[in-house]
């Protein structure tokens, strides 16, 4: 119970991005005992995720690009995800329709609000809300690609959605909130059609 916790102590590391913190607190463990801990938080605001996806032809949207933490921890040049974004205080199926068609280059017209989830809840406080979208190649109304004056340097790729997969399987895919999204579309049945370009 929130009762049963008790924070002793915030100070900030960090400002940037977001914001980094030691917290100090103690708490009641399960078994009745008070236990301080303390734990360093860093807090990048709450973000979405959205998978758009072409039920009729069996195709998905994906994108690549440039993350710093995946090429530090472990050399990768792109990571292939699903188009996301941080909310900076929007709601969240307002700003992934607009972060999708700024990466993408799709409108997107209803998106279906799944669920959310902490994707790293031992040190980020980001929880993301999930959605999918149904589209089609009308739908494209630019070229997606990001903002570069944000930094962004995106890539579209419509691969099927049995690419898709085959690409986790592969490894070529190791974005947690992409494959949780695209598993979700394999059970889920989101495609009618069969694997037609």
């Amino acid at each position: 119970m929130v009762e049963d916790i008790r924070i002793l102590s915030r100070q900030v590391l960090a400002r940037g991005r977001g914001l980094l913190e030691q917290i100090m607190l103690e708490r009641r463990r399960f078994d009745g005992r008070l236990q301080s801990v303390t734990r360093e938080v860093y807090d990048t605001g709450d973000g979405a995720a959205i998978l758009l996806y072409d039920p009729d032809r069996a195709r998905v949207v994906l994108v690549r690009q440039f993350r710093a933490p995946a090429f530090l921890s472990g050399g990768h040049e792109g990571l292939i995800e699903v188009c996301a974004g941080r909310l900076e205080g929007a709601d969240a199926e307002a700003r992934i329709v607009k972060e999708a068609e700024e990466e993408t280059g799709f409108a997107v017209r209803h998106p279906q609000r799944l669920f959310e989830a902490y994707m790293s809840p031992g040190y980020f406080c980001e929880r993301l809300t999930f959605f999918v979208a149904q589209y089609e190649p009308r739908d494209r109304t630019g070229d997606g690609g990001g903002l570069e004056e944000e930094g962004e340097d995106i890539e579209v790729l419509e691969p099927t959605l049995d690419e898709a997969l085959a690409m986790i399987e592969r490894g070529e895919i190791i974005d947690a909130k992409t494959i949780l999204l695209l598993q979700y579309a394999k059970l889920a049945g989101l495609m009618r059609g069969g694997e037609r370009a």
